[in-house]
């Protein structure tokens, strides 16, 4: 997915660095691994970004969570409704079922939102950090 470096949509959806989109913000790539969902890494390696602008910073991410969530019981909605034309009780377990089982992935984007809103890709940064590991 190359052709997306330098884009926000990048960090958001890999989880890769904001600044210079070459490492991973998670120290596990698996959101399933629940001890470690939100375990991240201090700085980045490449750029030495530090993530954690100040403590409690992804406490903001909480906010950015429920318009994530609201999107994807949307989806399970229409897709329910719409396409199994499911009764109410189905749609609604659906929608919980699908909550549940994404709500690492909801949890990550959401930082990864979060995250971006606050810092931006800098190409002399990645130029720099590519100049390094070479």
């Amino acid at each position: 997915m190359g052709f997306l470096k330098g884009t926000k949509l990048n960090s958001i959806l890999f989880g890769k660095c904001p600044v210079c989109h070459n490492e991973s913000m998670y120290i596990q790539s698996n959101p399933y691994i629940f001890s470690q969902t939100l375990k991240m890494n201090e700085r980045c390696s490449h750029c030495n970004t530090k993530y954690k602008i100040e403590p409690s910073f992804f406490y903001g991410a909480m906010y950015v969570s429920y318009p994530v969530g609201i999107i994807f019981a949307g989806i399970a909605f229409g897709i329910s409704y719409f396409l199994f034309e499911a009764s109410r009780m189905n749609m609604f377990l659906s929608i919980l079922a699908t909550m549940v089982i994404l709500l690492p992935i909801i949890m990550r984007l959401s930082r990864n939102i979060w995250i971006n809103f606050f810092m931006k890709y800098d190409p002399e940064k990645d130029r720099l950090s590519s100049s390094k590991t070479s």
